[in-house]
């Protein structure tokens, strides 16, 4: 809240506390212990709002229960849903030991479904991104967590579990992203995350950022490294350590077939790889390439074929790069990126769009016995479809919506401000009678989804926010009147960072200066 600082100041003594009282629900008497002792020992919190989802990048149902679904949220815990996903309710808070509630993947058990294994830090690394506390067990469908190890490895990229052994499962991790570390790879336990052991490692600048097991031949697994490392500046994407890997001896011995006839030559990114459940001879991978694409194997990845080479496919490559298979049909596939969720029925080689709710998707699952029903993953939440993809459940009834900074005004009852994750920037009251506060309470303010927001002392309704680049604005909420007052006013999408009088980090300050 620093950036509001400066209004803080008028707010004194008696008035400090009764607003800090308010926002966490304290009663405030005169005759109150110090402010320090009431702060440590006598706030607690409650959620205002608003109930907007953030983003998902784990999803996992079961198939013998069509209505049956989680979904990890990366700053918000796991969720459980038995209506097809019209209502939500999360199933870790307060019920697993974790320093983290970022979740990066979720598997269930295929045979035994009330055994999960959910995995935090996700691994879509972001410069903002939220590291994990390992891996957690439940055996029970949700109902009560273990920690099950890994604890050391930040981040989750994928979970694969023996079809027929719960007590058998494979975790691929990114480890930590933003320097070199031996906390990276793909490991494996055989005693349900009571010990692990890393089968596949590179080095200690790549990771695995992907992992698919043969339902039919469990010895049979797939994994994709990924060299890449995050700076405050920069993102170190692809090099030497990139490439995809194939067991078949239960993680113990690997090969790396990314240089198999076919694949793509030079330097190697991000790559995502699936198996086709009903023909696992067929193995699907995008990856990141010069000559990158969606390449298709139909000998168990000795050979390949480049089938879809669309950048619609393989746009911003570090946030996406995944590929799913129907389980039931070898020629249809699914490639989640920006706009929609791509489907192709004719083996990768004609993609059209699956409009989901919300954009920048990540994540799909496709129910075995019947593949129409979906659960998809996006920076809007999780939502679901029964038709194929036709139509979807509704977005926003998940209150895991991710706010990068908090400012109050000086007014009292005082309004909170932030910027939200793909939801722009809010303007909401902390209290309302009744104790509810509803989504329709919350109005936009200035400006984007990734900065502070700074509303002008004295005058809520003006706000100053910015939004990618060097993109600043002033709001008056009241004339509905919106000012460029960019240092630089120039949107350089696309453009190199040289060509930029002033480079500014995603998530920056703005201060008022009184």
């Amino acid at each position: 809240m620093s950036n509001v600082r400066p209004d803080m100041r008028r707010i004194r003594g008696r008035r400090l506390a009764v607003a800090i009282a308010a926002l966490f629900s304290v009663p405030f008497t005169t005759h109150a212990a110090p402010l320090q002792k009431l702060l440590n020992g006598k706030l607690t919190w409650r959620c205002i709002g608003p109930d907007i989802g953030g983003r998902v990048v784990a999803v996992a149902g079961v198939p013998g229960s069509p209505d049956l679904f989680y979904m990890g949220a990366v700053d918000g815990g796991v969720w459980k849903s038995t209506d097809y996903g019209i209502r939500w309710h999360n199933i870790t808070h307060g019920k697993w030991k974790s320093a983290s509630d970022s979740v990066g993947a979720i598997a269930v058990a295929p045979s035994n479904a009330d055994v999960l294994y959910v995995g935090t830090g996700e691994a879509d690394i972001r410069g903002d991104m939220v590291t994990g506390d390992g891996v957690f067990k439940s055996t029970d469908a949700g109902k009560t967590w273990k920690y099950a190890g890994l604890r050391n490895t930040r981040t989750t990229s994928a979970i694969a579990i023996d079809p027929r052994n719960p007590d058998i499962v494979y975790v691929a991790s990114m480890g930590h992203v933003f320097k070199p570390n031996a906390g990276r790879g793909v490991f494996k336990s055989t005693d349900g995350g009571k010990t692990w052991h890393k089968v596949l490692y590179v080095n200690a600048g790549t990771g695995a950022i992907d992992v698919v097991i043969d339902p039919r031949n469990p010895q049979i697994l797939y994994a994709a490294m990924w060299q890449a490392r995050r700076l405050p500046w920069k993102l170190i994407d692809g090099g030497p350590g990139s490439g995809l890997y194939k067991s078949t001896d239960g993680g113990a011995h690997w090969s790396n077939i990314s240089r198999n006839p076919g694949m793509p030559h030079g330097l190697l990114g991000r790559i995502g790889v699936s198996i086709a459940a009903s023909d696992p001879s067929i193995v699907y991978a995008i990856i990141e390439a010069k000559h990158g694409g969606v390449f298709r194997s139909a000998n168990g990845g000795d050979t390949w074929k480049r089938v879809n080479r669309s950048w619609s496919l393989r746009q911003r490559p570090f946030y996406y790069t995944t590929i799913y298979t129907d389980p039931t049909n070898p020629d249809t596939v699914y490639a989640p990126n920006v706009d929609a969720l791509w489907v192709s029925h004719d083996g990768g080689k004609v993609f059209s769009e699956l409009h989901t709710p919300h954009g920048d998707n990540h994540i799909v699952w496709i129910n075995p016995t019947n593949p129409k029903i979906l659960l998809e993953g996006n920076d809007g939440g999780a939502t679901v479809s029964t038709d194929g993809g036709k139509t979807w459940s509704g977005e926003h009834n998940q209150p895991t919506g991710q706010f990068y900074h908090v400012a109050i005004d000086g007014e009292f009852p005082f309004d909170v401000f932030g910027a939200q994750q793909d939801e722009g920037s809010f303007e909401g009251p902390s209290a309302m009678p009744g104790g509810a506060i509803p989504v329709s309470a919350w109005h936009s303010v200035a400006l984007g989804e990734s900065s502070f927001v700074a509303p002008k002392p004295g005058s809520r309704h003006v706000t100053y926010g910015s939004d990618y680049y060097t993109i600043m604005q002033r709001y008056n909420r009241l004339t509905g009147v919106r000012q460029s007052v960019s240092p630089s006013p120039i949107y350089r999408d696309g453009g190199d960072s040289a060509r930029m009088r002033y480079r500014f980090g995603w998530t920056h300050p703005i201060f008022w200066l009184c």
